[in-house]
């Protein structure tokens, strides 16, 4: 798999790209902003690692741009310590959040973490999603799902245990330009439910709705 690590400072990136190239996965580097989104247009990227402080376009900025074009996982890394911040950067789109100083173990099981979560076939007790194919199964049983009802089951696995609002559903699966309300996500959920049984996507009552692994 090819990760693009973007990172303006040369010594972490080369120790980023050395462990990576370790657990054997092929490594693009960007030390800027718009050098990470011309990598980006021109090659086929399976992850990107992404400084949060960048010369030129900053990583919040290079993170939007990626999401108007695809929901490839995107680890975000920085030296800020604010809760704001990191609030931002997931709002924005990204998976997952490192800060600096890391550990390198740490960033390896992170994104193997993520890489895990593209293609093949996944299980979560008795629902089996098969994500090259765009298929889910209950006990074996294919189940009939529509794409836009697969994209929202897959972001709300992608964000296993994590509460997400109605409102951070919408912007995601439905995205900005989408002038629909939360009644579409309401709709939505329950009807996935009716499909693949309602233990598996819990209501947090004052936020939204959580995706929880039914152990059966």
């Amino acid at each position: 798999m090819k990760i693009l690590v973007v990172e303006d400072e040369g010594n972490i990136r080369k120790v980023i790209k050395k462990i990576l190239e370790i657990n054997e996965f092929e490594v693009l580097e960007a030390c800027d902003g718009a050098e990470a989104m011309d990598i980006f247009y021109s090659e086929k990227i399976d992850l990107v690692i992404l400084d949060w402080m960048l010369p030129k376009i900053n990583g919040i900025e290079v993170l939007k741009m990626i999401r108007e074009e695809s929901s490839l996982p995107v680890l975000m890394l920085t030296a800020k310590s604010q809760e704001d911040d990191e609030i931002e950067g997931l709002e924005v789109g990204a998976n997952d959040y490192l800060k600096k100083p890391f550990s390198l173990k740490i960033l390896i099981t992170r994104v193997k973490k993520l890489l895990n979560l593209i293609g093949g076939s996944k299980k979560y007790g008795i629902l089996e999603i098969d994500l090259n194919n765009h298929k889910v199964y209950i006990k074996g049983k294919n189940i009939n799902i529509s794409p836009k009802e697969f994209e929202l089951l897959n972001y709300l696995i992608l964000n296993s245990g994590i509460a997400l609002s109605r409102e951070k559903i919408l912007a995601d699966v439905w995205d900005f330009a989408y002038e629909g309300d939360y009644r579409t996500v309401d709709t939505h959920i329950k009807t996935l439910r009716k499909k693949i049984g309602p233990e598996h996507i819990t209501t947090v009552r004052g936020i939204g709705y959580k995706f929880e692994v039914d152990k059966r």
